[in-house]
């Protein structure tokens, strides 16, 4: 696969502090990257310099192969951006809000109707279209920000905590419509959150924290290597778990036993057939991935 996005000893500081610190990585055409740390880890300052917004103190940054010290420019229409906080015009309606956008590429007239036409459809805002902005609830002007990033049809959308606050059933729907556009179109998604189940559906995962990597890999590989598997046993008691000699606790009707992977949980459960007899194993969760790696929780932190 190919590189669409490289990163090389990328440094940003903000006085005294290393915002981005000798950062490294790499991203594959069409895949979901996730690109996780708590508030003041050097997420959106690492983005701000890869959309062109943000000058770097130190190091290369390449997109979709190009130089951005040689053709920053290019940025423009490769890259789509979804901001944690929404960059619509209030005052605007939804239809000028997205004509506008549309203008700033080239996309007038009939090519603006059928591309709007099919944005409306797939993100089912019709019925809003000429109401304004400051009109909208958070969810309905969610499904704007994500029409206007996808209106030149990128081939990176950069996805910046895009679902924080949101129900169910519109995040449901955002994420059907960018994984159609990945699909149909090879589009690479670059993705912030602090849902950890959105990270855990990534083909690969970057945890930094105080601006450097702490951990990458994919959500298996991490689970593997930093959060080990869990066992939640049936109708046992605590007398008869106290003889495997693994970590365990009482949830609920279960006994949870925590063991290193699933090479070990094996061999337990062949070795102690008559107290395994109804049981599952289940893997950790990236939540405990990330919390063994930074020491924190996601949403700890100061600004970013």
């Amino acid at each position: 696969m190919v590189n669409i996005i490289k990163i090389e000893n990328l440094k940003k500081s903000f006085g005294q502090v290393k915002a981005v610190d000798d950062l490294s990585f790499k991203v594959k055409e069409g895949e979901l990257f996730a690109f996780l740390g708590v508030n003041g880890a050097g997420k959106s300052t690492t983005i701000s310099i890869m959309c062109g917004t943000l000058e770097k103190d130190g190091g290369k940054v390449f997109i979709d192969g190009v130089d951005t010290d040689v053709d920053a420019h290019s940025l423009k229409s490769k890259i789509g951006v979804v901001f944690q906080n929404s960059v619509l015009d209030k005052s605007l309606t939804v239809y000028d809000n997205l004509k506008n956008r549309a203008s700033l590429y080239g996309i007038h007239d009939k090519d603006f109707e059928e591309r709007l036409e099919y944005l409306c459809s797939i993100l089912d805002f019709k019925d809003y279209l000429h109401r304004s902005v400051n009109k909208l609830s958070g969810g309905q002007r969610r499904k704007i920000d994500i029409a206007r990033a996808l209106f030149h049809d990128p081939k990176i959308l950069v996805l910046d905590e895009p679902t924080t606050g949101l129900d169910p059933q519109t995040r449901t729907t955002l994420w059907k419509v960018i994984e159609q556009f990945r699909k149909e179109k090879n589009m690479t998604v670059f993705l912030t959150t602090h849902y950890m189940e959105e990270a855990s559906d990534a083909d690969y995962v970057v945890i930094i924290d105080n601006g450097k990597i702490v951990a990458e890999g994919t959500p298996v590989d991490l689970k593997n290597n930093y959060s080990g598997d869990f066992i939640y046993l049936y109708g046992v008691s605590e007398e008869q778990v106290k003889n495997l000699g693994v970590p365990f606790k009482r949830t609920g009707q279960a006994i949870r036993l925590s063991v290193e992977n699933t090479a070990m949980a094996t061999a337990l459960i062949v070795k102690y057939p008559e107290i395994f007899k109804d049981y599952e194993v289940m893997k950790g969760k990236m939540d405990s991935v990330f919390l063994t790696v930074t020491g924190k929780s996601l949403g700890e932190g100061g600004a970013k």
